[in-house]
């Protein structure tokens, strides 16, 4: 069977208007779960997942509890989440794998992905993490930490890190032979844990790397076939969200490239998943899928979503 790579987006496990409970977060595992384990049945499958909601959590606990324990840094932070996820996740496909009697077992890799200690990302942060400050605040903590702040849409101060490019998936022969195995492979969470190679080394460094350039990365070195990503909606847009938006059923990797440079695809959302399935097809995949967990049936019918080729 081929190999296949399944990026789930962050409202796999908390939605807007969401607490963000275990109980609720548990929940979502288990719908996600159901919206897309009967693809089991026809590939070999490693999932990648955001971590944003739930690093930002972290963090946050982090902040209100440094007096009492000491905070822990962003690489290690990813970790926890990849694992506290990665377990959500084990949770809800188990339960829906069994109620398809698929004879499939899951296992979380806490992955490392390796980045250039010379990306210019590192001298530019702009990925904005945890939670809001108001200016005052602000100012405390770049006094006291040296952390970049940044006012973020009307809604406060945020700190910024750096979002360097993958390179290579630590992990990726173990995933590979797992998968190999039959196993269903949960993996690259949040984009992975960012490392670089320092005399031989490797050395955690404090960063988000976008979490679907991961999967995309993941896909390359695993030699998987195809990418999905999976979304809040259920195709791709031009001019989205105005009066003359245009969807887009199939293009191909050329035609995307120029929607790109055109600006259609918003840095914020969907922009990083067109790069995503650029690198992608660029690397030797065969397509790209993007398009909403409840529109993946339709989309392998050519019903809906949004069908990248080379």
């Amino acid at each position: 069977m081929d190999k296949i790579v399944i990026a789930v987006g962050g409202n796999a496990l908390q939605r807007p208007g969401d607490k963000g409970t275990a109980k609720e977060q548990m929940k979502r595992a288990q719908e996600t779960a159901e919206s897309i384990s009967w693809i089991f049945d026809n590939y070999q499958v490693a999932l990648t997942h955001g971590n944003g909601p739930q690093v930002g959590m972290i963090l946050l606990q982090n902040e209100q509890a440094k007096d009492i324990v000491p905070p822990m840094p962003l690489d290690v932070c990813g970790a926890e989440s990849q694992g506290m996820i990665g377990y959500m996740l084990e949770q809800g496909f188990n339960n829906a794998i069994k109620s398809r009697k698929l004879n499939k077992d899951l296992i979380t890799i806490l992955t490392r992905v390796e980045v250039d200690e010379n990306d210019p990302a590192f001298k530019n942060p702009t990925k904005p993490i945890g939670p809001f400050y108001t200016r005052f605040q602000a100012q405390e903590i770049i006094r006291e930490k040296g952390w970049k702040m940044v006012e973020d849409s009307g809604r406060g101060w945020r700190r910024v890190v750096p979002s360097p490019e993958p390179m290579k998936i630590i992990e990726k022969d173990a995933i590979i032979s797992l998968m190999d195995n039959g196993f269903i492979v949960i993996a690259v969470g949040g984009g992975g844990i960012p490392v670089i190679r320092r005399n031989g080394n490797l050395i955690g460094v404090e960063g988000v790397i976008d979490k679907d350039l991961g999967a995309a990365t993941l896909g390359k070195d695993i030699g998987a076939k195809e990418l999905i990503i999976l979304t809040a909606v259920e195709k791709v847009y031009l001019n989205y969200g105005k009066e003359n938006q245009v969807p887009i059923d199939s293009v191909n990797i050329k035609e995307i490239q120029e929607y790109y440079k055109q600006g259609h695809f918003k840095p914020g959302s969907m922009g990083p998943k067109i790069l995503a399935a650029i690198k992608f097809i660029s690397n030797g995949g065969r397509k790209v899928l993007i398009t909403s967990p409840e529109s993946l049936k339709d989309a392998f019918e050519e019903k809906n979503g949004t069908w990248i080729y080379p």
